[in-house]
């Protein structure tokens, strides 16, 4: 069995946390805010896939940076409206924070 990379295990381990988090936000912002969280997450983690299915990974990799941006950006709005807590969002961004590290660490190879 092959040991997988550490951005897809520090990636899947906060994807198993968010989705329980935003689970709990407001019926309302479920299908509003909590999915566009969701989402950014998702194709974050698609195009994490699909580089290294590829012999030209950057394109997505620049991609995957822009879906963490936009992730870190509805964690802040969620932190706002007060549906997160400040220690949730502390924990999150600590998480986004090193996924970003990896992820700039595999973008510097290209």
């Amino acid at each position: 069995m092959s040991q997988q990379s550490p951005i897809f295990v520090k990636t899947e381990s906060f994807m198993t946390w968010l989705f329980k988090h935003t689970a709990k936000f407001p019926r309302h912002e479920r299908f509003r805010l909590a999915k566009r969280i969701e989402d950014a997450l998702f194709d974050f983690h698609a195009e994490l896939v699909a580089a290294t299915n590829t012999p030209k990974p950057k394109q997505h990799l620049i991609v995957a940076d822009h879906q963490l941006n936009k992730l870190r950006a509805y964690l802040r709005l969620a932190v706002e409206l007060e549906y997160t807590t400040v220690q949730q969002y502390q924990f999150s961004a600590e998480y986004t924070d090193e996924i970003g590290k990896l992820l700039g660490g595999w973008l510097k190879k290209f």
